[in-house]
């Protein structure tokens, strides 16, 4: 990839670790696809690190205007889907 995760200074290293492994999942969503239970795992470390669901859509927002992928489009359909499911986005 050719950009910057959006990441906030002020975290530890552990905690930049998790929202950065947050975000390739999302990534790896929209290449390959990924099981919904490793997803929502890292969507659960990464609301550990950002809880304010107000900072989550800002940083989702951040993320999307780097990448073109659309984190919160993958989390709905995780929360919708079933365990064992492979969870796929679609870019626009």
């Amino acid at each position: 990839m050719d950009y910057n995760y959006p990441i906030r200074h002020d975290w530890s290293t552990e905690e930049m670790i998790e929202v950065i492994a947050f975000y390739e999942v999302v990534e790896k969503a929209y290449e390959t696809g990924i099981l919904r239970e490793m997803l929502m795992d890292a969507y659960r470390r990464f609301k550990k690190v950002v809880p304010s669901m107000a900072e989550e859509k800002t940083l989702f927002k951040e993320f999307e205007n780097v990448s073109g992928y659309v984190s919160f489009k993958i989390i709905k359909a995780a929360k919708e889907g079933n365990d064992g499911e492979k969870i796929k986005g679609v870019q626009h």
